[in-house]
């Protein structure tokens, strides 16, 4: 056995090991609303919205007390494939275990999910990273594996719209420690996840006008973003040339 594929192995017990484990602790932890059921397709604007929502909460109120750790581990799928927008989970998050919970559970699920993303792309190195991000993506994104800086890593997860789970392959392929990684991706993700989960809770409460106030600030820095994500990238790495 080679030492890659040891690594996975180590890697892939842990892993399974801590699957295990929510699933054991899920019996004890947070549960969705058992009300909330019948009534869920009354809630369609967030549908409109969110796509597939309605179906995402029917499908883990249907799990009762797993439903947590199912939770979780979409969160951790959201990160290492992508298969759904973030967005959908975190405000889902919010709307079925509410404003704490929710943000607990979406934050254990991201920060195993970036735990994964960054072990996969360490140990398997860059071909394997290059079957989920084009090269363009990586090349333009190079300086991160080179000498960025914590700060610099915390900034580029703390800025709304920007690529995190890309993210975190990228860095994997960096000279960054795992411990100095987690500590970077988990404090950058938590105002992003905070206000996701604030929006899923303020509309399970029914106060849909601080919802809207959330969505609205949420897609005002989105914007922002997008309008001036040139002008961040560079100054992103000016200061990482520094």
């Amino acid at each position: 056995m080679s030492h890659q594929q040891r690594q996975l192995l180590i890697r892939g017990v842990i892993f399974a090991a801590l699957v295990v484990l929510l699933f054991l602790l899920s019996r004890y932890g947070p549960q969705p609303l058992s009300f909330l059921l019948p009534v869920a397709g009354e809630f369609e604007e967030i549908e409109n919205v969110f796509s597939n929502s309605e179906k995402l909460q029917r499908m883990l109120i249907s799990l009762g007390p797993y439903s947590s750790a199912v939770f979780i581990l979409l969160q951790v799928l959201q990160v290492v494939a992508a298969p759904f927008p973030g967005e959908l989970t975190g405000v889902v998050g919010g709307y079925l275990y509410g404003e704490v919970f929710g943000f607990i559970l979406s934050t254990v699920g991201l920060t195993l999910g970036s735990w994964v993303a960054f072990e996969l792309a360490s140990i398997l190195g860059r071909p394997f990273v290059e079957k989920y991000i084009s090269k363009e993506v990586l090349e333009k994104f190079g300086f991160v594996t080179t000498n960025t800086g914590t700060f610099i890593c915390f900034l580029l997860f703390a800025v709304p719209g920007f690529p995190k789970d890309y993210l975190c392959y990228v860095l994997g392929l960096s000279r960054m420690r795992l411990g100095t990684f987690l500590i970077v991706s988990v404090i950058g993700r938590l105002p992003g996840t905070y206000l996701l989960t604030l929006q899923g809770a303020n509309l399970r409460s029914q106060e849909y006008a601080a919802a809207f106030v959330f969505a609205a600030i949420s897609a005002v820095l989105l914007l922002i973003a997008y309008l001036y994500r040139a002008q961040l990238f560079h100054w992103v790495k000016s200061k990482n040339g520094r």
